[in-house]
């Protein structure tokens, strides 16, 4: 979606879309297909630290933290250089289950990897006429269904996917509320 545009339109850009992805993983923090929220940003002047900053305020705006500790690995992805990991940081909980935030003195800080990122790489650049001279930019991507098991506390992926009604019911979903003619507003 990103490339076409990209191919289509003159800078600047900033675009976030949505899709499904499909991969052969398959346990409590990974599904063989998820949804993914992918942005792009390009225009004159932009810096990594655009990039941190962009994401840092995403991440603790969506979780309600302003003190969130957050942490940017390097990474490698084949479309942005430099590349990073997203982290935020949590502590374990004595039930085994997780909380996020800072950890206390003395505690170990422990951290999830959220989502990827990095300035687009030149080269990304130039094969969508793009003077990468002139224009710089980023790019990131994040699971829709790992940020939500964060936020509410969901331990295991799979039952997104696993139609129990007795789930739905918990998280506050009634499977039988289904919009009708006389129920529209």
């Amino acid at each position: 979606v990103q490339i076409r545009h990209m191919k289509d339109n003159e800078p600047p850009y900033k675009i976030v879309c949505f899709g499904r992805t499909y991969r052969s993983d398959y346990d409590m923090t990974h599904s063989p297909m998820f949804h993914q929220m992918e942005g792009l940003y390009i225009d004159k002047n932009v810096t990594m630290a655009h990039l941190k900053g962009c994401l840092t305020d995403f991440v603790r705006s969506y979780f309600k933290m302003d003190d969130l500790p957050v942490r940017f690995r390097p990474s490698f992805f084949p479309f942005v250089e430099p590349g990073a990991e997203v982290d935020i940081g949590y502590i374990k909980k004595p039930d085994g289950g997780i909380k996020l935030g800072k950890a206390p003195d003395g505690q170990e800080q422990k951290w999830m990897e959220v989502l990827g990122a990095g300035m687009v790489h030149p080269n990304v650049l130039k094969n969508c006429s793009v003077d990468a001279d002139v224009y710089q930019g980023f790019a990131f991507g994040m699971g829709i269904e790992r940020l939500t098991m964060l936020k509410y506390g969901i331990p295991d992926l799979r039952t997104f996917f696993e139609c129990d009604t007795r789930w739905l019911a918990h998280y506050g979903f009634d499977p039988l509320d289904r919009p009708n003619n006389s129920t529209r507003s």
